[in-house]
């Protein structure tokens, strides 16, 4: 009986230790795509304003599609954005 929980124990405690370490990742995973999300809106918003001083009407819009695409990929994000916005144009 004793053996039975002791082994319990174990099982539980490592249980414990995997589900921390995974609930950590996914709060750095969540939190890095909300810090990509708002540093490509910036992005966003400074490239529409470089683009119109320039006189080109490209303007990508700022909307929850366009910061989750940001967020989730980054600057490959901004590109493909700003990349079907060249596509449009043509």
């Amino acid at each position: 009986m004793e053996q039975n929980m002791g082994t319990m124990v174990i099982v539980l405690t490592c249980a414990a230790v995997l589900l921390m370490g995974a609930v950590r990742r996914k709060i750095e995973w969540l939190l890095n795509v909300v810090m990509r999300s708002v540093l490509g809106t910036i992005a966003i918003y400074f490239i529409n304003s470089m683009l119109a001083a320039m006189g080109i009407s490209l303007g990508v819009g700022i909307n929850i599609v366009t910061i989750l695409t940001s967020g989730i990929l980054g600057i490959p994000g901004l590109l493909v954005l700003y990349g079907i916005g060249i596509y449009q144009m043509l």
